[in-house]
């Protein structure tokens, strides 16, 4: 049978009863996700205003804001680039393994963090496969920035390629075409036809990846050193070692801005995403 639509009212949906599934979806969200971002505004906000900012301004609580916000930033653009190309090969060419090579982009998704975190500092430490011959050349990755950035690119990496992706498989490589018989350098094509396509769908990979490199802890804990003296404390390392000592107003407090950054990301990428749409016609 074929459902028709009616001009002003909404067609009829496969699962029915928009009352209780929309009951439903309130409740799952509020229990899962609305009620505990609320209990961490609560205590957050049982704190007087000085006490709040002298959480925040305390040495430690900076550097590791620093150290979370700008590894996850160089590991973004990292990112960016180099799932660029992954997803460029994957879509445009045609070899051996490929399917195993798409699938294991997916890895860092099913893989425990701690696992990840565990693999990488034993890696790219001073006497691990990758890391004594980058020691050799004087080059220390576990347990510095360096590392923390590795981990975040490894964690981030399949937002990048996931969001460009199908957007790459749905531009037509005539427009391409178009612009070598009209004299274009590949650069100059890639410039100028291909990545105003892309720009949505990296500015949202990018956001996606910046997002869960400041909020990771397992695949980063490992490989930090969590040093106050070498800055390598990350924001998340920051919450749990206060929860360790019972501080739950000091991790509240220094999870709320966590949460606004957070808010914050999520409401540019929607934005990006809502313009996306309205381009290419989806909305």
């Amino acid at each position: 049978m074929k459902f028709t639509g009616v001009k002003g009212k909404s067609n009829p949906k496969v699962i029915p009863g928009f009352g209780l599934t929309l009951g439903v979806t309130l409740t799952f969200l509020s229990v899962l996700i609305l009620i505990p971002l609320a209990s961490v505004l609560v205590y957050s906000l049982s704190l007087s205003p000085a006490e709040f900012w002298d959480i925040l301004l305390s040495e430690n609580v900076v550097w590791s804001f620093v150290t979370s916000i700008g590894c996850a930033l160089l590991a973004a653009l990292i990112n960016v680039v180099f799932g660029t190309i992954l997803a460029w090969t994957l879509v445009r060419y045609k070899f051996a393994f490929k399917r195993l090579l798409d699938g294991l982009i997916e890895l860092p998704f099913a893989l425990p963090t701690a696992v990840a975190g565990i693999t990488l500092s034993k890696l790219f430490a001073d006497t691990g496969f990758f890391g004594k011959p980058l020691a050799s050349l004087g080059l220390k990755v576990s347990y510095t920035h360096l590392g923390i950035i590795v981990a975040m690119v490894f964690i981030g990496i399949p937002f990048v390629v996931r969001t460009v992706q199908p957007v790459l498989a749905k531009l037509d490589p005539q427009f391409e075409e178009a612009a070598y018989t009209l004299g274009a350098s590949p650069a100059r094509t890639f410039f100028k036809v291909v990545l105003p396509e892309l720009r949505p769908a990296l500015l949202t990979g990018f956001g996606l990846a910046l997002a869960r490199g400041i909020g990771e802890y397992g695949s980063v804990i490992y490989i930090a050193g969590n040093s106050a003296k070498e800055h390598t404390q990350v924001v998340s390392y920051i919450i749990m070692q206060k929860l360790n000592y019972l501080d739950y107003a000091g991790a509240t407090a220094v999870a709320l801005v966590m949460l606004i950054i957070s808010f914050a990301l999520l409401l540019v990428i929607n934005v990006i995403q809502i313009r996306q749409a309205r381009r290419t016609g989806l909305r």
